[in-house]
């Protein structure tokens, strides 16, 4: 998979404003807010940025916390961790590996089998409805 990098500019031509705050600057989308939150279809969960897959609907689940939030990504080579300080409390940051796309943050309070959840801003997400790959 090769690395994207790109000017700010060049991301501010490709994304919209707020696409552009969450993924490029870190930002969060208000919660129960993103077009993802409640949705249910079949298919596969892509990086706004670069179209990497990310995650499955077979591992979406309702978290309760505002986000999309997913069990398991779809490979795990397409997401890279990183420590997250702000705000006072420490996170764990999730970013596309390709691009590094900022798309919201990992957590140990999630279902079996894999006891994480990926808490995922909407807005860094496409959906590529109908496939339904895994891992």
């Amino acid at each position: 998979m090769d690395k994207i990098i790109k000017s700010d500019a060049q991301w501010m031509q490709e994304l919209s404003r707020e696409q552009f705050q969450v993924c490029r600057r870190h930002g969060t989308e208000a919660p129960f807010s993103g077009r993802f939150h409640e949705f249910k279809d079949a298919g596969i969960y892509r990086c706004v940025c670069c179209g990497t897959e990310l995650f499955s609907s077979q591992t979406k689940f309702d978290s309760g916390c505002g986000w999309p939030s997913f069990f398991a990504p779809l490979k795990q080579e397409h997401l890279t961790n990183r420590d997250d300080s702000s705000f006072g409390m420490h996170r764990t940051e999730v970013l596309c590996a390709r691009c590094d796309a900022h798309l919201g943050h990992v957590f140990d309070d999630g279902p079996e089998p894999t006891g994480l959840r990926y808490c995922i801003n909407s807005v860094a997400l496409t959906f590529d409805p109908g496939a339904t790959r895994k891992g």
